[in-house]
């Protein structure tokens, strides 16, 4: 009888008891190897999965020890080479946590279970993450050594590492982009950066994306698969190529192996050896693209300005560079003192949302079916009425354009007031129309479509109107969302748009393209500004939060006269 080959789905579920030894030396201590099962997941509901916890002899029981997991199970004869290494001191001493993919076990015996394997692993996100974090690693921490001992695992990102091989791999390197602060090293062999669930989009995410501190391990072989969702060895070696471009710590094993961790446990011991090379010194980020380098300053990251709002919108800059922002669900409006500091500005916004500061120095602010006007005073005056706007912008003579997305759902209006107050709609036919801006030299108006992944660009026509309008900018979606989220925008000086997305600042250039991807501390970003003195600081309202960070570029001020920035590079 012909034996059948596993189903790609399995066949990287090797039982520990099926490995080969390792040819441990004698005077080498061995490590506890234990197994365990698991099935009471609320990320993954219904799931059952079995997992082993490798203990070192040198794990004294008192000190959190470093972690690494893999998927898939124990492979590599991972329990014997951390026995040697650990006792080489090419590693610390490291707590094992090897994890089978989830099952949903049938009802019945006439019914299949269902593999949870690709939706785990492929998928991008942090659903996995979550999982490690909040509910096995948990899990691990319960347990104890045979002689007692309890078992404490390192919190720290710089402690973990984490690894797999094929859809196992993607899934470690997934778990350390969503969550850096959690694990910081990654092993991939023959990894599925492939389109199955979205993967195929990693090499383009990790040059765009403000980098995070991950050192990776990669190996694959030039036999690896060429199957309907891609060519494995060509995508490994994209990633490879993409993670040296943007200065990842990075390094690889090319080899002449077919789709198989016969090759990875070759080579296991000097990935473990790469990846914990200098520790406990910390993994540090790379420096990015050029684009990224350019507007970002090293050593300045986000700084929490306020915390404890309902939500957080609307921030606006005066021509003094202090910044003004709304907390809706409170109908509050904060400025950010020369303290830095948010103090009460208005006791009540009448609900205000999106708002913009005018040429004539008052605050323009969408409040319920009005748009408003307030002075230095606190007094406001109704400038018009009759929509409920959303966002807002003021032009260099009075004009402003707003979003209307909630009148007519699926067929938003953006509407134009002009300097003496006469309304019309100027645009309909987005699904949800949320941010609004201008270019430099006023001469575009921007408008993104929150349901989409589209910012819609129009020329503006002398007496307010527009024309000429156009799905102009491509953002980037989120695997676990239906649409970008866009909200506020922004333009700075050189005529760059910053987008407040899902997935944190998406900067685009002139030409309607994501240049770089800037993750906000807290991703549920509304809205941003730019403001201090010199208009350098992006401030970013973050739900129940507001952040601040010192950049490399200049803000537009619409309410100033029309700047004319240099022409993109096409």
């Amino acid at each position: 009888m012909t034996a059948r080959p596993l189903p790609l789905a399995l066949a990287f579920l090797v039982p520990a008891a099926a490995l080969p030894a390792a040819g441990r030396p004698d005077d080498v201590p061995k490590g506890e190897v234990t197994k365990h099962t698991f099935a009471a997941s609320k990320v993954f509901p219904g799931t059952t999965r079995t997992y082993w916890v490798y203990v070192p002899a040198q794990y004294d029981g008192k000190t959190p020890a470093c972690v690494y997991v893999n998927q898939d199970g124990i492979q590599y004869k991972a329990p014997e080479v951390f026995d040697r290494l650990i006792h080489e001191k090419k590693m610390p001493a490291t707590v094992g946590v090897f994890v089978t993919p989830g099952v949903v076990p049938p009802l019945s015996p006439d019914a299949l279970p269902r593999f949870n394997r690709s939706y785990e692993y492929d998928g991008l996100g942090d659903a996995y993450a979550r999982f490690l974090l909040d509910e096995l690693l948990p899990e691990v921490e319960k347990r104890k050594t045979a002689d007692g001992r309890p078992i404490a695992l390192s919190k720290k990102g710089n402690d973990r590492a984490i690894g797999g091989a094929s859809s196992g791999a993607i899934c470690a390197f997934t778990a350390a982009w969503e969550r850096p602060d959690a694990f910081t090293r990654v092993f991939s062999a023959v990894g599925t950066y492939v389109g199955l669930r979205g993967g195929n989009d990693y090499p383009t995410l990790v040059r765009k994306f403000e980098p995070r501190p991950i050192r990776v391990f990669l190996q694959d072989g030039e036999n690896d698969l060429n199957i309907y969702g891609g060519d494995w060895w060509m995508a490994n070696q994209e990633m490879e190529r993409a993670l040296t471009f943007a200065g990842y710590e990075v390094a690889h094993s090319w080899d002449k192996g077919k789709h198989s961790g016969d090759e990875a446990t070759k080579i296991f011991p000097e990935a473990m050896e790469y990846l914990w090379k200098g520790w406990p010194e910390p993994v540090q980020a790379g420096k990015g693209s050029q684009q990224l380098q350019q507007l970002l300053i090293p050593g300045e990251g986000w700084q929490l300005v306020g915390d404890g709002y309902k939500f957080t919108e609307g921030p606006a800059t005066n021509a003094q560079g202090e910044v003004f922002f709304n907390d809706v669900g409170a109908a509050k409006t904060y400025k950010v003192g020369p303290d830095g500091k948010p103090a009460v500005w208005l006791d009540d916004s009448k609900r205000g949302d999106g708002q913009r500061f005018g040429p004539d120095g008052r605050l323009y602010s969408n409040a319920g079916s009005q748009l408003l006007a307030w002075d230095a005073s606190g007094k406001s005056a109704v400038i018009a009425d009759g929509f409920r706007g959303n966002d807002l912008v003021v032009r260099h003579d009075g004009g402003v354009y707003l979003t209307d997305p909630f009148t007519k759902p699926g067929n938003s209006a953006v509407w134009y007031v002009s300097p003496k107050g006469e309304k019309k709609v100027v645009d309909t036919g987005l699904n949800f129309a949320n941010g609004i801006t201008l270019s430099p030299d006023q001469s575009l108006l921007y408008v993104d479509d929150l349901r989409s992944h589209w910012v819609y660009s129009y020329q503006v026509q002398p007496d307010g109107s527009l024309a000429q309008k156009q799905k102009f900018y491509h953002l980037h979606v989120p695997d676990t969302a239906d649409d970008s989220g866009a909200d506020g925008l922004r333009t700075d000086r050189d005529g760059r748009l910053w987008v407040a997305t899902r997935l944190g600042l998406q900067v685009c250039d002139q030409a309607g393209r994501v240049n770089c991807i800037i993750p906000t501390p807290n991703r549920t970003v509304s809205n941003l500004t730019f403001g201090g003195p010199d208009s350098d600081v992006v401030y970013a309202t973050c739900g129940d939060k507001v952040y601040k960070r010192k950049v490399r570029v200049k803000g537009a001020d619409h309410a100033e006269a029309p700047i004319k920035p240099k022409a993109p590079q096409l």
